[in-house]
């Protein structure tokens, strides 16, 4: 999201440096939706993708739709909505698939929960862009657990990607985690670092608090505060996969350095402490 028109504005070679960066260094997976940038993301992407094509097998391409913005690259829509239909999802796959110059999508996502959606029809969207081997893998994000429950009826999610972060700890007590241990659905953090606000130049109380136990545990494995609060996630038994919202080639060599480090019980228990202003019950 950050690469493009919403962040850096990288140009085709920024965009395929970046690329083969992260498949050097076994960061495999790149998170997209149809909107990002204005719905122009996903095309630079494949730009700078075709130029070296035999980067498609290392990769994991995700994308996501069902948002439809108000934008003068969607003349046709009048206000901002969502769509689950099964017309709506096919014709959006197959738009990210010439976008990104690929025959397939590793992961498709719902990015929304749709107040409209009939999981039968969704489950039809699927099954057929399955079974045309146009998609390998597909998910939701930001859904409930009872919102989950409904689409697994009749189609398997395997992914729910949603907030989670040690500033915004509601997925540890609403069942959401919970459902992905029990069902096998893998949960992929968007904001794992709070969004930013973590880091805002005027912190929050409850930010404040997380940075002081951060740069206490900083100091004992030399790792980054990032890295701390990503390895709060990833301490999880769901099995947590970060999505690293950042541009910067010096915070993913970061993070993969620090790839692995492991918090001690107690110290996940005193951001958890931290983040919630109290120790737990």
């Amino acid at each position: 999201m950050k690469w493009g028109k919403w962040g850096s504005c990288f140009s085709t070679s920024a965009y395929l440096s970046a690329i083969e960066f992260c498949a050097e260094n076994n960061i495999n997976s790149f998170d997209h939706a149809d909107i990002y940038g204005d719905y122009t993301t996903e095309k630079e992407f494949g730009d700078a993708l075709k130029n070296n094509s035999a980067l498609r097998t290392k990769i994991q391409l995700i994308t996501k739709c069902g948002i439809k913005m108000l934008s003068v690259n969607r003349p046709a829509n009048k206000i901002k909505s969502y769509d689950t239909s099964s017309k709506y999802i096919i014709q959006s796959a197959e738009q990210s698939l010439e976008n990104l110059h690929t025959d397939y999508i590793d992961v498709f996502l719902l990015h929304r929960p749709d107040p409209l959606m009939n999981p039968i029809e969704i489950a039809e969207a699927f099954t057929k862009l399955k079974q045309q081997g146009k998609v390998l893998h597909f998910g939701v994000s930001n859904f409930t657990p009872s919102q989950v429950t409904i689409i697994n009826k009749y189609f398997p999610v395997e992914v729910n990607q949603i907030e989670i972060s040690v500033s915004h700890l509601e997925p540890f007590h609403n069942g959401q985690l919970d459902q992905c241990i029990e069902h096998k659905i893998i949960p992929m953090a968007w904001a794992p670092l709070g969004g930013g606000s973590i880091f805002s130049a005027i912190p929050d109380q409850k930010s404040k608090r997380i940075l002081a136990v951060a740069q206490g545990l900083d100091k004992k494995y030399s790792a980054g505060i990032d890295n701390i609060l990503l390895a709060y996630l990833t301490a999880h038994p769901a099995g947590i996969i970060p999505v690293l919202g950042t541009s910067k080639i010096e915070r993913l060599k970061s993070a993969i350095a620090n790839t692995g480090l492991q918090l001690e019980r107690e110290e996940w228990f005193m951001l958890w402490a931290a983040s919630t202003g109290h120790d737990v019950a």
